[in-house]
């Protein structure tokens, strides 16, 4: 890592750091009702939201009634988003006239922006209307992020309460979540963005001369786009001259803020935050990457101060960036080191010099390798899946680390909430891993690890890998799944093993040179989205539910301490061997082999 590089990263990590306390100190005050200037200014708006939609802001809600109440309304939301594509050519703001998008694409993107996925198969300025990307795509952004933010808040409440039969009200979190977190921070956001460069307008795409006219040759195709030949069978060619481009514009700061705050990633434009319009200038790329792990972070403090021990929240804190600094400072290395393959003297030949200045190779020179790969790790680390680069042109170990965050169940910071509630789960099996060892009834936080948490805890970390590994084999079993993999050997195992992973994670990243825009990766990566978002949630209330019913069990001689160096090291490696353990057979055959052949200097050849 070069000494720039770690300068920049070192900033970005001190700037995070800084701004968790009061960040999580104001959070914690919006969820237990306490004075923090927002809530009382805008408390008529909230009570008045409540009234509209008929609901009594102090009846707390058992967990079943708080999970169906979570799925009633995510549901709402996934048809809304879905109808709005299939109707867009009949909606107003649609200047550019795009038609309705194909139902299996429709049904992907309404299960992606509903389950804080953000996976995207199509590119935005070509394919959805102004009305679809705010509407649809911008409220989902706002409401899966604050369905997170609520789950994690209900288990909260299941560590701080006792004898109790409620969990809280499903529409009280949701809306503060909304009105006084995601809200500001996202209208502050955009307008530094737009103040940058960032472009937010209803205007139609506009058509600009170019400073220099571009020639060059193209391949000739009749009417029904097919090649033209000449007599003896050789393609013929033709001369295009260009000398306008269409700029893509719209209202994309106000989605761009939200899309990095409430970790969803998905792009306004196709290329994502590697587009200048997304993302201009160096200030930019800070804030934007700031913003992907501002309110995670944050909500390990907000997690402390509810439960009454800001230990507890600190040691989850330093654990996710403990582990994150770690795979920054892999991936960073790896890019910079470059691959030995593509030498000075060319492409196959043996020689001992690598790429000049490392591996730039679908990065913005703009932004530079350590800002590349730092975002990358972010991005995959905190369930965000928005990029400024390419990640399918990353080293094998490079594009390695942001798949491996994902696989660890997305627990490393995370998205907004879930990523919490997921570190959470691994911290109770971390405690019932000690319990194991000295013969003792586990406890977190002053409640007993018994049976049926443990059945919970056990689902929410086996879903995700049953989804990736479970896909991935069948999409390599079957022809459909195969034929929209482009890139033959281990590196087209690998855009299928990241695919799922991210589907499987709720992240929404990608490999590019797959063709998920087909009906067979619609239907099973957006399947795969549904499961693993709802079918956590459910298990993370359940958990909330029964924690919420026992009392507070005195600490003793035998508690285990989970604010002390020790347990932070216990919950590392429990974190990492579970993702050891599940994930290495299927990276050893993807990246693993690539970084192999890479260095041995072999390029896989198809035949």
């Amino acid at each position: 890592m070069t000494a720039q590089g770690f300068l920049q990263i070192s900033i970005y990590f001190i700037v995070l750091l800084v701004s968790v306390k009061p960040l999580g100190i104001y959070m914690a005050r919006i969820y237990q009702d306490e004075p923090a200037v927002l809530n009382r200014w805008f408390s008529c708006v909230e009570m008045r939201i409540y009234r509209l939609c008929g609901i009594k802001p102090d009846l707390d809600m058992r967990w079943q009634h708080y999970a169906l109440a979570l799925l009633v309304f995510n549901l709402l939301g996934l048809l809304v988003v879905y109808g709005l594509q299939r109707c867009q050519d009949l909606l107003p703001l649609n200047p550019q006239r795009f038609s309705a998008v194909a139902p299996d694409s429709a049904f992907n993107t309404a299960v992606s922006f509903a389950t804080n996925t953000n996976w995207q198969g199509y590119g935005g300025e070509n394919t959805m209307s102004y009305l679809t990307q705010m509407l649809g795509l911008s409220v989902q952004n706002f409401l899966s992020a604050a369905s997170g933010m609520a789950v994690l808040v209900a288990l909260i409440r299941g560590f701080s309460r006792r004898n109790s039969n409620s969990i809280g009200n499903f529409w009280v979190d949701v809306t503060r979540s909304t009105l006084y977190i995601l809200l500001p921070l996202s209208f502050i956001l955009a307008l530094v963005l737009v103040n940058q460069g960032v472009v937010q307008t209803f205007k139609p795409y506009a058509s600009v001369s170019l400073q220099e006219v571009l020639t060059y040759q193209t391949p000739k195709v009749d009417e029904y786009g097919k090649a033209v030949a000449d007599a003896e069978g050789r393609p013929l060619t033709e001369i295009v001259t260009v000398s306008e481009q269409n700029l893509a514009l719209g209202p994309a700061a106000s989605q761009i803020a939200i899309k990095q705050l409430g970790t969803n990633g998905g792009g306004f434009f196709s290329v994502n935050s590697a587009h200048p319009f997304e993302n201009p200038t160096p200030l930019t790329n800070f804030l934007e990457m700031l913003a992907i792990l501002l309110i995670p972070a944050a909500l390990c403090y907000t997690f402390g101060l509810m439960i009454g021990d800001t230990r507890q929240g600190w040691l989850i804190l330093g654990v996710m960036t403990l582990v994150l600094a770690a795979l920054v400072f892999v991936a960073v290395s790896a890019e910079q080191n470059g691959n030995p393959l593509l030498t000075a003297s060319g492409v196959d030949q043996r020689a001992s010099i690598q790429q000049a200045g490392g591996n730039m190779e679908g990065k913005e020179a703009r932004f530079g390798i350590a800002n590349s790969a730092l975002w990358a790790v972010l991005t995959t680390a905190a369930s965000n899946g928005s990029v400024n680069s390419m990640h399918d042109s990353f080293t094998p170990i490079g594009g390695m680390v942001p798949m491996w965050l994902m696989q660890l169940g997305e627990v490393i910071f995370g998205g907004v909430g879930s990523g919490l509630y997921g570190m959470i789960v691994f911290a109770i099996v971390a405690v019932f891993i000690a319990g194991l060892m000295i013969g003792r009834t586990p406890e977190y936080l002053g409640k007993k690890i018994e049976a049926y948490e443990m059945k919970m805890t056990a689902l929410i970390i086996l879903i995700p890998p049953f989804l990736v590994l479970g896909g991935t084999a069948l999409a390599l079993m079957t022809d459909a799944g195969k034929a929209a993999i482009f890139n033959p050997g281990p590196h087209g195992f690998s855009e299928v093993l990241y695919a799922f992973s991210s589907a499987g994670n709720n992240n929404g990243s990608a490999f590019g040179g797959l063709a998920a825009n087909v009906p067979f990766y619609n239907f099973m990566l957006g399947l795969a989205m549904l499961i693993s978002r709802y079918g956590l949630m459910i298990p993370v209330l359940a958990l909330a539910g029964s924690l919420a019913a026992k009392t507070i069990v005195p600490v003793g001689a035998g508690t285990l301490p989970t604010h002390t160096p020790l347990f932070a090291v216990l919950l590392i490696i429990t974190v990492v061997m579970v993702g050891a353990l599940t994930f290495v057979p299927a990276l050893a055959l993807g990246p693993v082999v690539e970084h192999l052949q890479m260095t041995g200097h072999y390029s896989f050849n198809a035949r």
